[in-house]
């Protein structure tokens, strides 16, 4: 069959690969000159398969005052004039509670284990050099009570089939990762998962588009997308700046932009972009003072993952509308975090920086279903897990559209 879609991000990219191994006519059309140029491109690098804790859990509703209201907090509400975002934001409030984020949490798990079964079948056949590693990740905590409620999501996941996983002391998460040494006095405790994995999403997408390429799927970038034009209970055409496209059938992998596409269909998505932002550091003369095990401080909400020679540093949730500008106090606060975790490991003098969009939805549970139309797909609504999810969601969606042949 014929299969358009739209977006070249990870997302896009991923439901590429898994049609055309299922043996379809593929067709990637994106407004950008090359795959991985939007959200894809600067995000946290971190494949985090076994820990994937919803952000709508109940400890938000303790911790919600702090993150609203303090100067210095990595959550950055801005009220727009956006029924959306009260939708959305009413929905994530209504989504932190124990049983939803169980079930999210179970939804998650599944959706992972076959996108890290995905993956790892890509990688073995594209053979790409994306800075890959399994060096495992740790995830900080800086007190006792915060460590319980991490043993408690643990628990949770184990009983759910996560990979092996275990509550560390400060001293054990030292010795795991030596860089820590100086931040010791600074954490009461850390989940370690030994499985976890990181790799340069940038990369990813730019060699599988190659890769792509080469095997007969048909590019179409630099084309503005207009809209998708809709007769009877079928999409008969992609409307473009360049003219329409035809396909037996579409997909929506648009991110955040997905929304206002797929909204005169019909089509009300609950996805709203949380802003994020991140550096990247050249760490090849640091030696032992950059981690080579991914860290997140759940304090800071500031992720470490070393690619290669640089060390990507992400964080910050901001719901502020489609804003795309990078203050200057937000690089300066990652680099100040990074200077706080891991004193030394960068001069600072060449910051690469970034932001971008997160489509989330409020439960983190991506939409990959057809909606609108017998014929359309949507695959959106990753938030923070993008990277991580993108062949899970790719693998269901190209079984469901074999399935309607």
């Amino acid at each position: 069959m014929q299969v358009c879609i739209l977006g070249a991000g990870i997302v896009g990219l991923a439901a590429a690969y898994e049609l055309h191994q299922a043996g379809h006519q593929v067709t990637v059309v994106d407004k950008a000159s090359h795959a991985g140029s939007g959200t894809s491109m600067g995000n946290g690098a971190q494949l985090s398969y076994s820990y994937v804790q919803p952000l709508a859990d109940p400890a938000i509703w303790k911790q919600l005052p702090k993150l609203l209201f303090s100067s210095d907090s990595p959550l950055k509400f801005r009220l727009q004039a956006d029924p959306q975002q009260w939708k959305w934001g009413l929905a994530f409030l209504g989504a932190c509670n124990a049983d939803r984020s169980a079930a999210s949490t179970r939804t998650l798990l599944q959706l992972a284990a076959v996108s890290r079964q995905r993956f790892e079948a890509m990688q073995t056949q594209v053979g790409g050099d994306w800075d890959y590693s399994s060096t495992g990740k740790l995830v900080l905590y800086p007190s006792d009570a915060a460590v319980q409620s991490a043993r408690h999501q643990l628990e949770v996941q184990s009983q759910l089939g996560s990979a092996p996983q275990r509550i560390v002391s400060a001293d054990e998460a030292v010795a795991l990762e030596p860089a820590l040494a100086a931040y010791r006095s600074q954490f009461a405790g850390a989940v370690h998962t030994p499985s976890e994995c990181a790799a340069d999403c940038y990369q990813v997408c730019r060699q599988l588009e190659d890769w792509l390429r080469q095997k007969g799927v048909k590019f179409i970038m630099d084309t503005p997308i207009h809209r998708l034009r809709r007769e009877g209970g079928k999409i008969v055409a992609l409307q473009t700046a360049q003219g329409e496209i035809e396909a037996e059938h579409f997909m929506v992998a648009l991110g955040v932009d997905s929304v206002a596409l797929c909204k005169p269909l019909g089509v009300d998505l609950p996805v709203y972009p949380l802003k994020g932002y991140s550096i990247t550091l050249d760490v090849a003369a640091a030696g032992h003072k950059a981690p080579t095990v991914s860290i997140t401080d759940s304090a800071r909400k500031v992720v470490f993952a070393r690619i290669g020679e640089r060390l990507r540093v992400a964080g910050m949730v901001e719901l502020v509308g489609h804003d795309l500008r990078i203050p200057q106090d937000k690089i300066q606060s990652l680099c100040a975090s990074t200077e706080a975790v891991f004193p030394g490991c960068s001069d600072f003098g060449q910051v690469q920086p970034w932001a971008g969009l997160r489509p989330a939805t409020p439960t983190a549970v991506p939409i990959a279903q057809s909606a609108g139309a017998s014929n359309l797909w949507i695959n959106t609504g990753h938030g923070a897990l993008g990277f991580t999810l993108a062949f899970g969601t790719a693998a269901q969606l190209a079984y469901e559209i074999g399935q309607a042949a």
